[in-house]
């Protein structure tokens, strides 16, 4: 395996169970850390290794519920329950 980049050349073996250790050089320059997800992309007979960029199931909330701040959770459940009375 051959990787290239930034990082110039680098070479890495592979391990009899089709398994290859990335260098530190090419983990730095990708931001890839221990647990994170890489993908390999064929490209003109040449494989692009990607880091995986995940969107936090909570981004899609981000600035959606500014509405509700400085509201209490209990009154926020007691009108989604229908019960929106003041005490």
């Amino acid at each position: 395996m051959i990787l290239t980049g930034r990082c110039g050349m680098i070479t890495a073996r592979v391990t009899s169970k089709g398994q290859v250790t990335i260098p530190k050089a090419v983990r730095e320059s990708l931001g890839i850390h221990a647990g994170e997800d890489i993908r390999f992309e064929e490209r003109e007979g040449l494989f692009v290794v990607k880091k995986v960029v995940t969107e936090s199931p909570f981004d899609k909330w981000a600035g959606k519920l500014k509405h509700l701040k400085g509201r209490r959770s209990d009154d926020l459940v007691r009108e989604a329950r229908g019960h929106d009375h003041s005490r």
